[in-house]
């Protein structure tokens, strides 16, 4: 397999090849953990577990690291607003370490039941700190900093490839930058390093530094412990597509002004989830969690497999009536592969769903079109069960859906087993053109709450939100 990844720093699809033969160094910006992650967070998650099962299929061994932001993250992505974790303490009345620590566990929660598999590494900023004195120790010595009313700023124009991810011109920052917000910097798109003074006083999280007594900027966070785990140089940084105009601007900045060479060769990044009001986002205030679709009956896979119905780089619009068609079609699927039996072959298969399914994985990650394989192979009527079985297995190491294991308890199971029993008694109905018997099946199905949809895989069940 020659895996194919677009490369948002080239704006290209390139073939990977890694540093080091065989072991990929990856890079995931984790959650700022000071509320829940909302599913559009969460959507990006599952786009990186499919890139790591897609290099595990392609021979590589992984090493996974994401960092678990739990200080410093302000509510602006620059170096404006309040701490998140300040905030949320203060509106709950605990500590920023216990709201740091609930969520983190919430955020895992929600992690292992996507059936995401958990990073090699998970490193916590609050942990980090000396790293990150020392990165910014270096970035002082070569005169990419200067200090100004207590804090260490970095310099953007100190270097030259400033904004090449973005495409960001940098004679071009100054004017169009608004420069109310901090009057200590010298261009208004240069960032924080290490704060003393903020605009916020009795930080509940702070530490010494050769500067003074305070608190990490955002952006030296993901550099430092980065390149504890993975070195100077590694194979790819992922994250959502709203941390390339700034977060990952500036990471790249720090990262190679302090080390004088290329710092990351593969960015990957995951698009919005939207809503009718647009980009799901926690600012907002109104933003779905991963808890709020199981109170409403849906199994954690079915989000999954609703996301694998759209490319990674596209944009995605949420609807219950889509997540419902999600759920009814991957129930499908594993009803379909339950009638299969437990016997495989003994050796591995030689064969055309093999190459095809493969051929889109390779392909930037075509999971819509790697999905439909697993429909054709299991309509194929000349397949022998134990063959689809084998096929099944060998793309579930990609999908990640567990299509062999039995769904926890989730409200309404057996009522829509019952309906799907219904929904194939309508088939046949329409088929011997008992019209009158196929719309009283409807009318019960309506009756119960679920409507029916046609879709390239035949009719399927959408629960009425």
């Amino acid at each position: 397999m020659e895996l194919k990844l677009y490369n948002t720093m080239t704006r290209q699809i390139e073939s990977f090849k890694p540093i080091h033969d065989k072991e990929v160094g990856m890079y995931c910006c984790g959650p700022t953990v000071y509320n829940y992650a909302h599913i559009g967070n969460l959507r990006t998650y599952i786009f990186e577990d499919v890139l790591k099962r897609a290099l595990f299929l392609a021979g590589y061994s992984v090493k996974h690291v994401m960092n678990i932001t739990d200080v410093g993250h302000l509510t602006g992505d620059g170096d404006d607003g309040e701490d998140k974790l300040e905030k949320s303490a203060r509106e709950s009345g605990r500590s920023v370490w216990d709201i740091a620590d609930f969520y983190t566990k919430a955020f895992f929660e929600d992690y292992d039941s996507l059936n995401i598999i958990r990073p090699d590494v998970v490193c916590k900023a609050t942990e980090h700190i000396p790293q990150m004195i020392a990165l910014i120790k270096r970035l002082e010595e070569k005169g990419y900093t200067y200090t100004a009313d207590g804090n260490v700023y970095f310099s953007i124009d100190a270097f030259p490839e400033y904004g090449k991810l973005a495409k960001l011109k940098l004679d071009e920052l100054k004017s169009g930058a608004r420069i109310d917000i901090d009057t200590n910097k010298r261009n208004p798109k240069d960032f924080v390093l290490w704060f003393t003074k903020s605009k916020f006083e009795n930080q509940a999280m702070m530490w010494d530094s050769p500067w003074g007594r305070g608190y990490p900027g955002w952006h030296i966070e993901c550099s430092a412990m980065s390149m504890h785990y993975l070195g100077e140089s590694f194979d790819i940084h992922c994250g959502g597509i709203d941390a390339i105009p700034v977060h990952h601007t500036n990471e790249i900045a720090q990262s190679e002004a302090a080390t004088g060479k290329k710092w990351v060769n593969y960015w990957l990044h995951g698009e919005f989830l939207l809503t009718e009001k647009g980009k799901m986002s926690k600012s907002s205030g109104e933003f779905l969690t991963l808890s709020l679709l199981k109170e409403k009956g849906y199994d954690p896979l079915d989000y999954r497999y609703f996301c694998l119905g759209a490319h990674y780089r596209s944009q995605l619009q949420f609807s219950f009536e889509g997540l419902s068609a999600a759920r009814a079609a991957r129930l499908s699927l594993k009803e379909r592969v339950k009638a299969l039996g437990n016997d495989v072959p003994e050796v591995r298969l030689q064969s055309k769903y093999i190459d095809e399914f493969e051929s889109y994985i390779c392909d930037d990650l075509s999971m819509s079109r790697a999905l439909s394989v697993l429909w054709a192979v299991l309509k194929d009527n000349e397949l022998r069960n134990c063959m689809k079985l084998y096929l099944v297995r060998y793309f579930d190491r990609v999908l990640g859906l567990d299509l062999e294991k039995e769904d926890e308890e989730s409200s309404g199971s057996d009522k829509e087993a019952e309906l799907q029993e219904l929904l194939k008694e309508r088939t046949e109905a329409k088929k011997n053109k008992d019209w009158a018997r196929a719309d009283e099946i409807r009318a019960k199905i309506s009756e119960a709450g679920y409507s029916v949809k046609d879709t390239p895989e035949g009719p399927v069940l959408v629960r009425n939100v």
